[in-house]
């Protein structure tokens, strides 16, 4: 994100932050760099993991709202164990977890919910009752990083299931609606608040 290749090498196209990621090979291998920003908007990346809300059945293809510029489509047969008998019984309004096949300025993005193996690897539909909500691109990719404090902390206050979505989409669902509003709160607060002040609060919810 951020960065397009053109005849003289790169070309920066959003203001934020130079970041770079080194490859597991070492320096050799060369690794990756973008430039991290505040947008609110999301731009569809190829592989990056999403949260999509399905908004329409067309055909064999499903329409999914991917908080993008336009909509995805998502073919039935990108379910693990899908064939022309077997469908996945997706409705109008259900969650998918999937990544993008396809996503250029040229063409429609295209999903799927299946590796290159053909294995789910977790992607799919979303349970209907936990909770869904939108944060900054920033904050996603923050939580998305190894072994991230702020999800390492929150597991230490309640046990809940969370899905990650690179388009600034967050689905959490804890055991109680309580619990599970608490932990939206933390999460959306978590982007203003310095590591001391959220082991505060986190303190004080956990009655420590």
């Amino acid at each position: 994100p951020g960065l397009r290749r053109c005849a003289a090498g790169l070309l920066v196209t959003k203001c934020g932050l130079l970041r770079h990621r080194q490859a597991s090979g070492g320096a050799a291998a060369g690794g990756a760099y973008w430039v991290d920003s505040q947008q609110k908007r999301y731009v569809p990346v190829k592989g990056d993991h999403v949260i999509g809300i399905v908004t329409a059945k067309a055909g064999d293809v499903f329409k999914l709202d991917v908080g993008g510029s336009e909509q995805a489509s998502l073919s039935y047969l990108a379910f693990e164990g899908a064939t022309k008998r077997n469908r996945p019984n997706v409705q109008v309004g259900d969650l998918i977890y999937g990544q993008f096949l396809v996503a250029n300025k040229d063409m429609e993005p295209e999903m799927v919910c299946i590796d290159s193996s053909g294995r789910s690897s977790g992607m799919g539909l979303i349970g209907q009752d936990g909770f869904l909500f939108k944060v900054s691109l920033g904050l996603i990719r923050k939580l998305l990083a190894p072994k991230c404090e702020i999800i390492q902390e929150l597991s230490q206050l309640y046990p809940f299931e969370l899905v990650l979505g690179m388009n600034g989409r967050i689905w959490v669902k804890a055991k109680t609606v309580q619990q599970t509003l608490i932990i939206v709160n933390i999460l959306e607060a978590c982007e203003y608040m310095t590591a001391e002040q959220r082991k505060q609060a986190l303190a004080k919810l956990s009655g420590n």
